[in-house]
């Protein structure tokens, strides 16, 4: 995501300095007065942190049955180069901190919760704050419970907040519990997400949040749940939290629609996913669309989005569409041009191509290797985030991953390179630290059209199988991620999925990335 637009700002999920969709997403909003300061300016403003969670990987599409996360305290600073321990941090949640108190959420409970689809929790109570522009924010994860009072922070709901440590089990106080047989998995920190998960400028849109008395505005900090978690070689959960933030209108900024299949029955579980450009783009120079947000269908195949942060790219969003029924994974769909606050409608996905054969063989496999090396040429540790792009008229639209058992529903795919020496095919060249990885994705092409308030006309893909290039970006493995390597941002080959054998794949979709810390 480019640095000083929204559009850039939000594709940072996957670019955390080249800068930052869902789907999957969990949301904090922080309500404040506005100005367009670009220092401390005279006055005080309100502030007051909730939570909201359209997430995409929880049971029974996905593979978790909750995320506790565990926050002990929100920050902000009108510095931009302030360390953790600098001057001049303001405490936006003072009343964990003063009570040595905690909340645990969890990111995944508005889908089995009651909450509204906007605001999952409060985190805190108003309080003052000195007008300015801040530039950075901090969400700092406890470590451990010892010492921390759990709180319900003014929510009475215990599907939301935890009042007895859910994580007790692993001896950490961030976890996982699994769909498949419930079990409970601690979520590993590196050191410095003890002092705050970082949110620089050039993560929040517009460079900062500006705040002056007498204006309110509502900031939206979106933490990608489904996106921030990594499932490591041997086993073990590692966060890395995806955070970028935003203005935003909590009260009336939202998107829904419905989603049906051929035959006009609702689509339960499909993922809908708002994308925009980013400012980057791909090796032929087509723009690349990258999900901002992302939610799944309820039962009835309807959806909503909101907070919506507003576009400059004309104030619309477009909306790409995945999901399946008892046929099997059905074509994806894209509606481009999306005006904020609209209704999309009802949005039709389409039977998959009639060269699949059974409902097995609806959905398509990528596979390759990442390897990273240094300067030296000698094998090093990054995270590669994994996006699957179709092309359309010269643009890249990023295909949200379909869920599995082994897979979430995300923007991307993480993968962590490490020198293996048993796995086939070993690392080539065998200096090389490398991750082999196999992308579940939808066989068919996807259907596109323009939105419109009336009837939304979709033109049928000129080949039905897709055609797939796979974007890497490298960062390096720590909790607060920076770019790594040169270039930080490397692409396959467009590549045909190919029937012959059946089920569709593709295959040797290799990312060598060089030059990397």
């Amino acid at each position: 995501m480019n640095r000083q637009n929204s559009k850039g700002f939000w594709i940072g999920r996957w670019q955390p300095i080249l800068i930052l969709g869902c789907l999957l997403v969990a949301t904090l909003i922080v309500v404040a007065c506005s100005s367009g300061s670009s220092s401390t300016t005279s006055g005080m403003a309100a502030v007051k942190v909730t939570l909201t969670d359209p997430a995409t990987c929880e049971a029974p599409t996905g593979p978790f049955s909750a995320v506790w996360v565990t926050i002990s305290d929100v920050q902000a600073n009108i510095s931009s180069t302030a360390g953790a321990t600098d001057s001049g941090w303001v405490d936006l949640t003072p009343s964990l901190t003063q009570n040595k108190q905690a909340v645990q959420v969890n990111m995944l409970a508005l889908a089995n919760s009651g909450a509204t689809q906007c605001l999952l929790a409060h985190l805190g109570d108003n309080m003052e704050l000195q007008a300015g522009n801040y530039q950075q924010i901090r969400l700092i994860l406890a470590s451990s419970t010892s010492g921390l009072t759990l709180t319900s922070a003014n929510n009475a709901s215990t599907s939301v907040f935890a009042t007895t440590d859910q994580c007790s089990s692993t001896g950490a106080a961030n976890c996982v519990q699994l769909a498949s047989d419930s079990s409970f998995h601690a979520l590993q920190l590196s050191s410095e997400a003890q002092t705050g998960l970082k949110i620089p400028s050039g993560q929040i849109a517009g460079g900062g949040i500006s705040i002056s008395a007498g204006e309110t505005k509502d900031l939206n900090i979106d933490f990608n749940t489904c996106a921030s978690i990594v499932k490591e070689g041997n086993g073990m959960y590692r966060l890395k939290p995806v955070l970028t933030a935003g203005v935003v209108s909590t009260t009336s900024t939202s998107m829904n629609g419905k989603v049906v299949d051929a035959t006009g029955a609702a689509v339960a579980g499909a993922t809908v996913a708002l994308e925009q450009p980013d400012g980057t783009k791909d090796s032929s120079g087509n723009p690349i669309d990258r999900i901002v947000l992302a939610t799944v269908t309820a039962s009835d195949g309807t959806w909503v989005i909101c907070p919506v942060p507003a576009s400059t790219y004309g104030n619309t969003y477009d909306v790409v569409i995945i999901g399946s029924n008892a046929t099997g994974m059905l074509s994806p769909t894209i509606v481009t041009g999306v005006s904020v606050g609209s209704t999309v409608g009802t949005i039709k996905l389409n039977a998959a191509a009639a060269a699949l054969t059974s409902a097995a063989n609806t959905a398509g496999t990528l596979s390759g290797q990442v390897t990273s090396v240094n300067a030296s040429s000698a094998g090093v540790v990054i995270d590669a985030a994994l996006s699957v792009l179709e092309t359309f008229s010269g643009v890249d639209y990023t295909i949200p991953l379909p869920a599995t058992g082994a897979q979430s529903s995300a923007d991307a795919a993480l993968v962590t390179t490490a020198a293996y020496t048993n796995q086939s095919p070993a690392c080539s060249p065998t200096s090389a630290d490398c991750a082999n990885y196999s992308i579940v994705v939808p066989a068919s092409s996807a259907y596109i059209g323009a939105w419109s308030s009336g009837t939304i006309t979709l033109t049928a893909p000129a080949s039905a199988l897709a055609t797939y290039t796979v974007d890497g970006i490298a960062t390096t493995d720590s909790s607060t991620p920076t770019s790594d390597c040169t270039p930080p941002e490397k692409f396959t080959t467009a590549t045909a999925l190919t029937t012959t054998p059946l089920p569709p794949a593709a295959a040797n979709l290799n990312l060598a990335f060089t030059g990397c810390n």
